[in-house]
């Protein structure tokens, strides 16, 4: 996507922002180099990072007698971003503080592009994404979809939580069967909950789904995820998002990433809310990847230059006549594929 082009304001509030940061990093780095040469620095062992704020990070220590005590420490200026559940080597400093040396090898990385179409971390080290859907708002393929191609590109496996099961009824249980259908075909996990009729306690097969893993609660406003996470949180102050009677859209609730113990085993990282997880900083072949079954028919279309999109000797129009791929799957891969031409376009008219 092409970038906005900044007027000179602009440029010159960045480039003040951008010495100011580099000028605090280097006091904070002076004032570290000084506490390791006083002797003041213990040694070096392994944390998690389980909130972040800004320039600081809480770290749990996962060694020796500090063991489960959290630290807010700052980071070396030579160490790339830092997110929510990743594991680093730090040496504790004086009252409850410490400097974060390294950071371990990460298994994943969650992100999302941000409104300017930069990449931006949310998590790390995560064991499943849990996607939340509901009757009401009502639920569509193409953002469940764009869900999925991100976790799939992320090589992270996504579950598929049908929340406010309450609210089923004789008029949405055809589309909502037919929708959980669809992806239990592909083979992704479904479970279904009703975090309202819970009555705040957690739901058994929520406790089955985060018990011993580490999750992340991802979906569209409204469908109950901070409800669902106050359940298996409940000595935490969360706020839980009313849902507009008007337009049935929910509000965002979350506003920083943290990284929560639960008390039946495992840990949760509560992330930010997102309405809609954009994919515009993906290519069409990434967005391909991330469509298992659209996947394997890559390269066996009739031009090698087909866009997909009702060419002529397409494969994926061929296997959708012939039942091999579903047509709300295929027409949801069309409309991902036209939002990000669209946007593209918006973006160079900007230039």
């Amino acid at each position: 996507m092409a970038k906005r082009k900044l007027n000179k304001r602009q440029q010159w509030r960045i480039e003040k922002i951008q010495k100011e940061r580099t000028t605090r990093m280097a006091r904070k780095e002076k004032a570290v180099e000084a506490q390791a040469e006083a002797g003041e620095l213990g040694p070096e062992q392994e944390g998690l990072i389980i909130a972040h704020y800004g320039q600081q990070l809480d770290v749990e220590a996962l060694q020796g007698d500090d063991a489960g005590q959290v630290f807010r420490c700052f980071v070396r200026a030579n160490i790339s971003s830092l997110v929510t559940g990743d594991k680093v080597v730090w040496r504790p400093g004086k009252s409850e503080t410490g400097v974060i040396v390294a950071r371990c090898d990460r298994e994943n990385l969650l992100q999302r592009p941000d409104n300017f179409g930069a990449l931006k971390p949310v998590a790390a080290n995560i064991d499943h994404i849990i996607l939340v859907i509901a009757p009401e708002p009502e639920p569509h393929d193409s953002l469940i979809d764009r869900y999925l191609v991100a976790s799939e590109s992320s090589d992270i496996p996504a579950v598929l939580l049908l929340n406010k099961t309450d609210l089923i009824n004789d008029q949405n249980r055809p589309q909502i069967e037919a929708l959980l259908a669809r992806y239990e075909a592909l083979g992704y996990q479904v479970e279904q909950t009703s975090a309202a009729a819970c009555e705040g306690a957690p739901a058994p097969e929520v406790e089955a789904l985060v018990r011993n893993q580490t999750s992340v609660f991802v979906g569209q406003s409204g469908v109950g995820k901070s409800s669902i996470i106050q359940t298996l949180l409940p000595d935490e102050q969360l706020r839980v998002g009313a849902v507009s009677e008007s337009t049935g859209k929910g509000v965002h609730t979350t506003t920083t990433a943290k990284l929560f113990h639960l008390a039946s085993g495992g840990d949760l990282i509560d992330s930010p809310g997102i309405r809609e997880f954009g994919l515009w900083h993906m290519t069409p072949q990434e967005v391909e990847y991330g469509f298992r079954e659209i996947r394997p028919l890559m390269g066996l279309c009739k031009f090698r230059n087909c866009r997909h999109m009702g060419d002529p000797g397409c494969a994926l129009d061929a296997a959708a006549e012939s039942g091999e791929i579903s047509r709300e799957r295929l027409k949801s891969f069309h409309r991902i594929l036209q939002d990000m031409a669209e946007q593209q376009a918006r973006g160079l008219k900007l230039t």
